[in-house]
């Protein structure tokens, strides 16, 4: 086990490292931090330590006993947590507790890999990257998994690392595609195959925390399409005695950094070229001049597909064809370099010319409205939140006198100066007079009396006599 470990279990959190967020949180305003009750954060910071040992002891092929060992020995600072259950809860609470702790470390150790270091974590996404490259997404499905899965490893890229931070929206406007196919491809296909893994939900002004794996072992099958098999085109192997193989490889070769930087482009959007002409030109920049018969392969797109989608690249000179071979045009990829050799090594803006394949599809300006849809609901929900943290509630109207009368309900040093007058009373935000039976309350809250409140001193004391003693006689 390393030292820093032996030093944690030992001596505890010395520097402070798993305290982050323990003892504050972000006050309602969202720029200042506030800080929590003492026995909260204890709590929290506790269980953050007990996590970091329990992964420890998972790193180190131990098991559920050693870590019941470490953290409940009276001398293990770093176990008092786990200790002080013991005392309040009891033994079997506590060792439910670290039931649950060590289930969940093992789950996080067995499917992450430890980073020593910067360099170690770049070359754990290139490989990841490589990965992605060569799998075959088969399926208008799986090209959109394919188009999510490039924009979190972009956002992985950015971070250092396979955990990052990122929002549906975030995410939706870096594939060009929108939320509702983004949650669909999470739940059908990235998620379940292993390729993505959701730390913890996103909340507020934070996105989600994911952590980027390499998938499964069965990742890159998808499902058949089995009426497309069981037909007389493709008569099963004699000699083998098995119906015939998808017309797909079972591994691909494509270029996902240009897929990466034009997946957001209005050209490929759901009714514009789409997601086969990204990964066919990804496949012909990875390698020049394939036949349609490599290109399904390399590719993952159906025989039909490629043929249709092809026709239509060229129909906008985005390739050409020489005997039985496709090559890209040489400015076919202006913008990411100066010809197709360079285009991965210059981090230029995508050509105009894409913006005219856009508008005679009619897709121009698909991304900027998304953005701009993205942005309202940011706003909005941060409302939302800032409503709910200052316990405000929805205002209410009601009809006085043929007439419709806000009652405002926010706090009361949000009232309006205009609805009082310099003598204290209070005016109507129609009319401007005064309006009769609204005052201004001690805590400041506007108050509407009636005539059944203009009652004598004499009058509510009695009253106050007569509902003590209703409540002695229930009593």
């Amino acid at each position: 086990m390393p030292s820093a470990a032996a030093d944690l279990i030992l001596l505890g959190d010395l520097t402070g490292r798993y305290a982050a967020g323990s003892y504050s949180r972000l006050a309602s305003n969202g720029r200042t931090v506030i800080l929590r009750a003492d026995r909260q954060g204890a709590a929290e910071h506790g269980h953050r330590i007990t996590a970091a040992i329990a992964c420890h002891v998972a790193r180190a092929g131990g098991n559920i006993n050693h870590l019941a060992r470490l953290l409940l020995h009276p001398d293990h600072e770093g176990g008092r947590h786990a200790r002080n259950i013991a005392l309040r809860s009891g033994q079997t609470r506590a060792l439910d507790y670290i039931r649950r702790v060590w289930a969940s470390a093992a789950a996080a150790v067995g499917t992450t890999s430890a980073l020593g270091s910067r360099h170690h974590a770049f070359e754990v996404l290139a490989a990841l990257r490589d990965r992605i490259e060569t799998t075959p997404w088969r399926g208008e499905r799986g090209r959109t998994a394919l188009r999510v899965l490039r924009a979190h490893l972009n956002f992985a890229e950015t971070a250092g690392g396979p955990l990052h931070h990122a929002s549906e929206r975030q995410t939706a406007e870096e594939a060009g595609i929108s939320r509702t196919t983004l949650r669909a491809v999470y739940e059908t296909v990235l998620k379940p195959r292993g390729w993505l893994r959701r730390l913890r939900v996103g909340h507020g002004r934070e996105g989600s925390t994911w952590y980027l794996n390499h998938g499964s072992a069965h990742s890159n099958e998808t499902p058949a399409v089995q009426s497309r098999l069981w037909t007389t085109q493709f008569p099963p192997d004699q000699a083998l005695e098995e119906w015939t193989t998808p017309e797909t490889a079972p591994t691909a070769d494509i270029d996902s950094t240009v897929l990466s930087r034009l997946m957001g482009h209005d050209a490929f959007a759901h009714h514009g070229l789409g997601s086969a002409a990204l990964m066919l030109i990804s496949a012909l920049h990875q390698r020049p001049a394939q036949t349609v018969g490599e290109l399904v392969g390399t590719s993952s797109v159906s025989r039909a597909t490629t043929y249709r989608t092809l026709k239509r690249l060229a129909n906008h000179s985005l390739v050409h064809r020489t005997g039985e071979t496709w090559t890209l045009t040489p400015r076919a990829l202006e913008g990411f370099g100066h010809s197709v050799s360079d285009a991965v090594t210059s981090h230029a803006t995508v050509s105009a010319g894409w913006d005219r394949v856009a508008e005679q599809h009619g897709t121009r300006g698909v991304a900027a409205l998304r953005k701009a849809q993205h942005a309202a609901e940011r706003a909005a929900y941060r409302a939302a939140l800032d409503r709910l943290a200052e316990h405000r509630s929805k205002a209410v109207v009601i009809v006085r006198d043929g007439s419709h009368v806000l009652v405002p309900a926010p706090r009361p040093d949000e009232i309006p100066p205009t609805w009082l007058s310099p003598g204290g009373r209070v005016l109507d935000p129609v009319t401007g007079w005064p309006a009769d039976g609204w005052q201004v309350a001690t805590d400041g809250r506007l108050i509407l009396i009636t005539p059944s409140d203009q009652r004598s001193y004499d009058e509510l004391a009695a009253a106050h006599a007569e509902a003590l003693s209703e409540w002695e006689s229930v009593a």
